[in-house]
């Protein structure tokens, strides 16, 4: 495993240096007046090619050496269809970060191709909710189980794109996620998966290494849809593959991107706006103007946005520990999860009124 670490890091590491030298005119297009845009000067948005190259890199390596020298258990056959899954949404992002013109509804058809490819080529399918009236209910209609998978692993990349706001926000969330589900897996034996999460993990470390703290490049559409993509699949196989883990484990280590992202619908539909306009209201933007404000003295605009952006992210990065600390703790218990799942849903709530509201403790803001 730390063999496939090593090779995805590097690949990665490499590739976004790359990029983030060759890329600069391109980052000229992501216009200055964008309402989430919250740093100066232009910055490529291309990390997320470097994710995917990291990553299909060491799963290639992993799955045509087979068994032997890394152990996975891993075939080229469903690495090779993972990759043919991933690539429509990846590439679609990576469109997107260069050229700034593919529509959402495209971006959302994509998406949405590449989780219907997967759950086809890797036959993927929610078949337990951890109710048992719907468990029931999913075995007799199999379908019904397929269409909920395409819809979570179509929606998730968006999630992720929808808290990409500052450096080293996204990337170090999914990491925290990725590293729960392999442990839950190396804990079953499941070798095969842990191997695809930890690959992962490598190509983002690579990308951070250049990302955080001074946001040399972004990750962009492409990296949002690449971890999005790969942690839904793994959460869905993690589940099928072992009754033991509650369905319940994934929806509690995904609760901040799923709830940013359901709350942000409805506080936009509540206002009368598209849920697709973008705006300066998540959550993750609030704390970065009314909770990170004491700055130490630096010169110039820039360095003192820079200044700022870099400490907003580990408060994001406790809020995400709440979830994934509980998950890891009580992963095959399903009433336990469900309750943090609440109680996580509330204290969001609570946080974003506090925090609208002016009412954030000097302690916290301190």
């Amino acid at each position: 495993m730390i063999a496939l670490l090593t090779i995805s890091f590097l690949v990665s590491a490499v590739a976004v240096m790359l990029f983030m030298r060759m890329a600069r005119r391109h980052a000229r297009r992501y216009g200055a007046d964008m309402p989430q845009r919250f740093h100066l000067g232009h910055v490529p948005r291309l990390g997320g090619a470097g994710i995917l190259i990291g990553a299909a890199c060491a799963w290639l390596v992993a799955g045509i050496t087979g068994s032997a020298p890394f152990n996975t258990g891993w075939s080229w056959r469903p690495v090779m269809l993972l990759l043919v899954g991933v690539l429509p949404a990846a590439l679609g992002g990576i469109a997107e970060d260069v050229t700034q013109r593919l529509p959402a509804r495209i971006r959302l058809l994509l998406t949405t191709c590449s989780a219907a490819l997967l759950c086809w080529t890797l036959g993927l399918g929610v078949h337990r909710l951890g109710i048992p009236w719907a468990d029931q209910w999913l075995h007799t209609v199999p379908l019904l189980a397929v269409w909920i998978a395409i819809l979570a692993i179509s929606g998730l990349p968006h999630a992720f794109n929808l808290i990409d706001g500052y450096n080293g926000l996204a990337g170090t969330v999914a990491m925290l996620i990725c590293l729960a589900l392999a442990h839950v897996a190396l804990q079953l034996g499941d070798r095969q998966l842990a191997a695809m999460l930890v690959c992962l993990i490598g190509a983002t470390l690579g990308f951070l290494l250049w990302n955080y703290p001074h946001g040399k490049i972004f990750a962009g559409d492409g990296g949002a849809y690449m971890w999005g993509l790969v942690i839904a699949v793994g959460c869905i196989q993690l589940v099928q593959r072992h009754q033991a883990v509650s369905p319940w484990f994934p929806m509690l280590l995904l609760m901040y991107p799923v709830w940013e992202t359901i709350f942000s619908i409805y506080r936009k539909a509540a206002r009368g706006i598209s849920p697709g306009t973008p705006d300066a209201l998540h959550f993750h933007q609030l704390v970065f103007r009314r909770i990170v404000r004491a700055v130490i003295h630096e010169d110039g605009e820039a360095r003192e946005l820079l200044a700022r952006n870099n400490r907003t992210s580990p408060y994001l990065w406790m809020f995400c520990a709440m979830t994934v600390v509980p998950a890891v703790l009580f992963w095959n218990n399903t009433p336990v999860l469900m309750l943090f799942c609440a109680l996580f849903a509330l204290s969001y709530v609570a946080a974003y009124l506090m925090i609208i509201r002016f009412k954030v403790p000097r302690w916290l803001r301190k």
